[in-house]
């Protein structure tokens, strides 16, 4: 009986291009170790301005791991370590100089759960902007929070109950109120693990539209389980298998005509 491949046989180096001109965020040689085991492997990959990359591959291959390498989420766990080189602007995002937390305030996120504070809609949203020292008066962070509302697409819906708990929203209001909360600080980039994955399909919609709005103005990084979604919502799309970025390329050519097995394989339905 034959030996099977190993894995980095089988994956072999990334297929697609992985640069694009002048990116918001790039990362080059992308390792996460968590304690001994290693979890993602040598990811190179750039995210372009007023754009949407959707990562896309089956559970457990690394895409929020490695999402969450992009604002230091991963920080917050103890034995995680994350080497290679991660910037936004060409600034080196794990540089002793860099503070996370202004970090991420220009790299926002939103999770897959909603996880609204137990605020009213207004001081949720007024959080960050305070927090920052954003707004000099009343005046300003009444802007700051309507225009945040107006651009998540939540406003109308809310202007009469801003002094509401937050955590009385459906869960498709919530999640855009989280949306809100995010943008409210002017974020660079916004980076999104499954967000619609617990909403049903009107707010899911909901939430798709938005993105697309939303990279106006912003560069978007999404997880999603859903091929449909990716998609529907971004203009790029990268593969990952068992840590690693097999492809990435133009999404339609990605799902028409994939260049790798794997991601064939995976696209068609075969496996994942």
């Amino acid at each position: 009986m034959a030996d099977k491949p190993d894995i980095e046989q089988l994956i072999g180096d990334t297929v697609g291009e992985i640069h694009v001109d002048a990116p918001k965020m790039s990362t080059r040689n992308c390792n996460v170790f968590y304690g001994d085991k290693q979890a993602i492997f040598d990811v190179n990959l750039d995210f372009g301005k007023h754009s949407v990359v959707a990562l896309i591959g089956p559970s457990g291959c690394g895409k929020s791991t490695y999402l969450r390498c992009l604002n230091r989420m991963n920080d917050t766990i103890p034995i995680c370590r994350v080497m290679g080189k991660l910037s936004l602007d060409d600034e080196d995002i794990y540089a002793r100089e860099m503070d996370p937390v202004l970090l991420r305030a220009r790299v926002g996120m939103v999770f897959q759960k909603p996880n609204p504070f137990p605020k009213s809609i207004y001081d949720n949203v007024a959080y960050g902007p305070r927090l920052h020292g954003l707004a000099q008066t009343r005046a300003d962070l009444d802007e700051i929070v309507v225009t945040s509302l107006q651009k998540a697409g939540l406003f109308e819906e809310v202007k009469d109950r801003l002094t509401s708990p937050g955590t009385g929203l459906s869960g498709g209001q919530q999640q855009r109120l989280c949306i809100a909360r995010t943008i409210a600080v002017s974020p660079e980039v916004i980076l999104m693990d499954e967000p619609a994955s617990a909403l049903d399909p009107i707010a899911t919609a909901i939430i798709e539209e938005l993105i697309d709005e939303l990279r106006e103005n912003f560069t978007i990084a999404i997880v999603t389980h859903s091929m449909q979604q990716a998609a529907r919502v971004s203009q790029r799309t990268a593969y990952f298998h068992l840590g690693r970025l097999v492809e990435v390329g133009e999404t339609n050519d990605i799902f028409t005509n994939p260049r790798h097995e794997l991601t064939e394989n995976y696209i068609t339905g075969r496996f994942g």
